[in-house]
């Protein structure tokens, strides 16, 4: 058996689906950066409308709340989860869907 991770990491397929959002979202001049943390008790990828200012969403997974809510969620910039469950492309449909940040 092997030793927990120290890190909890995004895999390929995850990475995938996350930077297809992104590039769309880029294309539609909707985010223009992004940020990947991989802490001890969760991965955190953050879009950001200018480099400059805070995340407008933060995707994260959170291993800890993988049996009872999922492990991924979407967090707005003021921290209210937008949706949170146990499969990842189900998650970011909250994102798809045309949100749009009002300046």
């Amino acid at each position: 058996m092997r030793p927990p991770a120290s890190r909890v990491t995004f895999d390929r397929g995850e990475l995938h689906r996350i930077l297809d959002l992104y590039g769309r979202k880029v294309a539609a001049g909707e985010w223009r950066d992004y940020a990947i943390a991989f802490l001890r008790d969760r991965a955190v990828f953050s879009v950001f409308h200018r480099a400059a200012e805070v995340p407008l969403y933060r995707i994260e997974k959170v291993l800890g709340l993988q049996r009872r809510e999922g492990a991924y969620a979407v967090v707005t910039a003021s921290g209210q989860v937008l949706r949170r469950g146990h499969d990842l492309r189900r998650v970011l449909r909250a994102l798809d869907r045309g949100l749009t940040v009002v300046n």
